[in-house]
């Protein structure tokens, strides 16, 4: 009867199929808008339009009559490169589309596969914004016509939200204006509120944030990756935003001033806490390409400040004086992290190593918090353990991070990472658990939560309240060769499901960190944003009408089908 009532009622209110929200519009389909619709488009830009490729394209003869690739592999995994093209993602399996049956659709660089070189899941056509403007005449475009949309920065991406198959992508990574304001005014607000500030367009890079405070004399919460290569004013902040810097002065969503967007609708909004107080709240820590798409950000700046920093490696033949060596270091970390310390650190069952810094920090505190350690440490090596330890003083932050913290390589290799935020409970009287679940795979902790981070308010942002618990953020990843197959791959991505269950269950009321995490976590909007998803789909709902900014596992993306091309409506 219930069904019978439920049937009439939309006979009654003469409901059909067609009233239903439909499928985005990709690539292909019979709607997808003409070549004349593109033109038309492009007569409002401020660039021509791009068609963007996937990374290993440059090795075929079709989009490269010469077929040779030998330079392309002196970039494959260089950041800034990838960055500076329009269809390259960090992890490049981020690229590729698998089908139901299993079959992937690539383009590998390793052209002796014998695989043809496939769109696989970068978009196909796109906007190269350089202003406002530019943003407002694709969103306008995307909405007229129901096309997938999807954002890009730099592509530095483990969730893959940067790319989506046969989308329209608007490409903010050459919006690069920079303004230092020693005495700047939100909009909005009273005279007298004033911050020492910089604001960067959204395709501005870290290494280039960095480098304009240093000019300045000031440094800025940011994050490290190798060559710097990771937006300043995209995902990285509305993810969160976590660095060495955090437990002295904040996330950076603790550090914006304001920031500036443009909605689903068109419109082009300055929002901070005097403006649109609700969007300023969710778009630091509520996920990137949920909201809108960001334009700027206005960042606090500080001092610079000396650093002294502590780097220590380990190696060992023997797996279980490698798991001790971890279990006392796990087990520190809260010490650590009250005596003003941050870092980052790396671990496998025979090698660990960590570079940790303590802004104004001098010798003297360095050998009253590492001391009994490296003692600990030097009492193993009876057992085949082998340790190096080297004291380091620079004179600013940005001299330790230039030479410590932008060395190495970003990826190019296929990758999917999973995560946890530590709370420093778990690490007093669980590090024994923690490190057998952790030390036979290969991890990377980033030690940026603790100090400021934990005494800030965990309503004050939409970032997730893990945070505020947390002292260490923990990652792990699978990675597998070009040409796997989606068998092999599942298995990895097996792996990967029971080692975050394990986590989940030693540290059940905790969660990972948006940006760096997996597609596979259960209860993902928990896990993600703990107990601001609902606040945060309100807003989400409020601020995209349209409902044009769809991402995976971000706010209101369980709307969608696993494509995130079709409304669920049942």
């Amino acid at each position: 009867m219930k069904l019978l009532a439920a049937f009439s009622l939309l006979v009654s209110s003469k409901l059909t199929l067609a009233t239903f929200p439909s499928c985005r519009c990709v690539y292909g389909d019979k709607c997808w808008p003409s070549a004349t619709q593109f033109t038309q488009l492009e007569s409002k830009l401020s660039q021509p339009l791009i068609y963007p490729r996937p990374s290993g394209a440059v090795c075929y003869p079709t989009s490269n009559p010469s077929g040779n690739c030998s330079g392309l592999v002196d970039t494959w995994t260089d950041g800034n490169w990838r960055a500076d093209q329009p269809g390259a993602m960090e992890a490049p399996n981020f690229e590729t589309y698998a089908f139901k049956n299993g079959t992937i659709d690539a383009c590998y660089a390793n052209v002796t596969l014998g695989v043809p070189c496939g769109q696989g899941s970068v978009p196909v056509i796109g906007v190269d914004a350089r202003g406002v403007a530019d943003i407002q005449a694709a969103v306008q475009f995307a909405v007229k016509y129901d096309v997938r949309l999807v954002v890009k920065n730099t592509g530095h991406d483990y969730l893959g939200r940067s790319a989506a198959r046969g989308a329209f992508v608007v490409w903010t990574h050459n919006m690069k204006n920079i303004t230092y304001n020693a005495s700047f005014v939100p909009q909005g607000a009273p005279s007298h509120e004033t911050y020492n500030a910089i604001t960067l367009g959204a395709g501005v890079q870290w290494h280039e944030a960095y480098a304009a405070a240093n000019a300045q004399g000031r440094i800025m919460v940011g994050g490290a990756s190798a060559g710097g290569s990771v937006g300043a004013a995209g995902g990285w902040v509305l993810g969160g935003g976590h660095s060495a810097l955090s437990p002295t002065y904040g996330l950076g969503v603790d550090n914006v001033v304001e920031m500036t967007v443009v909605l689903s609708t068109g419109e082009y909004l300055t929002v901070n806490s005097h403006q649109h107080p609700d969007l300023f709240w969710a778009m630091r820590g509520g996920g990137g390409g949920t909201y809108g798409i960001l334009t700027s950000v206005t960042y606090r700046t500080y001092p610079s400040l000396p650093v002294q920093a502590a780097l220590f490696s380990a190696n060992a033949t023997n797996p279980t004086v490698m798991n001790t060596l971890m279990t006392e270091l796990m087990r520190i970390h809260p010490a650590l992290s009250d005596a003003g310390w941050s870092g980052y650190g790396s671990a496998s069952n025979s090698s660990l190593f960590f570079a940790y810094m303590k802004p104004n920090g001098t010798v003297a505190q360095l050998n009253e918090s590492f001391h009994s350690f490296v003692v600990f440490a030097q009492n193993l090596t009876s057992q085949g353990l082998s340790i190096v330890t080297k004291p380091v003083y620079e004179d600013t932050w940005y001299e330790f991070y230039s030479t410590y913290l932008s060395g190495g390589v970003e990826n190019g290799g296929n990758t999917m990472l999973g995560s946890r935020l530590i709370p420093r409970e778990t690490l007093e009287k669980n590090s024994k658990e923690l490190t057998n679940i952790l030390l036979p795979i290969n991890l990377s902790w980033n030690f940026v939560a603790g100090g400021k981070v934990s005494k800030i308010d965990p309503n004050s942002a939409g970032v997730n309240p893990a945070w505020r618990k947390a002292i260490i953020h923990l990652t792990f990843g699978i990675a597998w060769p070009f040409g796997a197959s989606s068998q092999e791959i599942d298995g990895m991505i097996d792996i990967l499901k029971a080692k975050e269950k394990a986590l989940r269950d030693l540290t059940p009321e905790s969660g990972a960190y948006f940006n760096e995490a997996s597609l596979y976590e259960e209860n993902w909007q928990y896990t993600f944003f703990g107990t601001h998803y609902p606040a945060l789909k309100a807003i989400k709902d409020k601020y995209d009408p349209h409902g044009l900014f769809v991402v995976a596992e971000g706010v209101g993306s369980e709307d969608w089908d696993s494509d995130l091309n079709c409304r669920k409506w049942w």
